[in-house]
């Protein structure tokens, strides 16, 4: 997909929020993803980071923290007119949700093999199950996204051996 340029640079500066929002849950122990909610004017309307560990969580991830927070700030659910920024692509839940907020853009940076849920192991946003279909850019300071996780992950493995 062919993006023009600015907005290529609306997603850069956003997504360059989310990982600020990552390293922050990174610099908490937490595995660092960050995510953004923007409206549809562009103005910023919900964040969140990973937290599960500090809120005993397991659904404490960016992107459901994010949506509740947008979902109630906006006073609806219904999240049509927004974008979901995210430093990791989605796992099941996060996909599900995004689905179900109805989302209508989600921009991901990097692909998650391990549990990718929009395009990489499944593809729930497409599914035959799915009651909502949403545009999906992917790769977007993938670069950056994939370092940060990886440089975290190798930091936790030193520090537990």
């Amino acid at each position: 997909m062919s993006l023009e340029y600015t907005e290529y640079l609306i997603h850069r500066q956003w997504m360059s929020r989310a990982l600020e929002l990552a390293q922050i849950a990174g610099d908490a122990d937490e595995v660092p993803v960050g995510a953004v909610v923007i409206d549809s004017s562009g103005s910023l309307i919900a964040e969140g980071e990973n937290r599960k560990e500090r809120d005993k969580d397991p659904t404490a991830h960016a992107e459901i923290i994010a949506i509740k927070a947008a979902a109630q700030k906006l006073r609806t659910w219904r999240l049509n007119e927004c974008t979901l920024y995210v430093t990791l692509e989605p796992c099941p839940m996060c996909a599900g949700a995004i689905v179900q907020a109805r989302i209508r853009l989600l921009v991901y940076g990097v692909d998650d093999p391990k549990t990718g849920a929009i395009r990489t192991v499944v593809n729930i946003p497409d599914s035959a199950a799915s009651n909502h279909r949403l545009r999906v850019i992917g790769g977007i300071l993938e670069s950056s996204c994939r370092q940060q996780l990886q440089a975290w992950f190798v930091n936790r493995r030193h520090f537990s051996n």
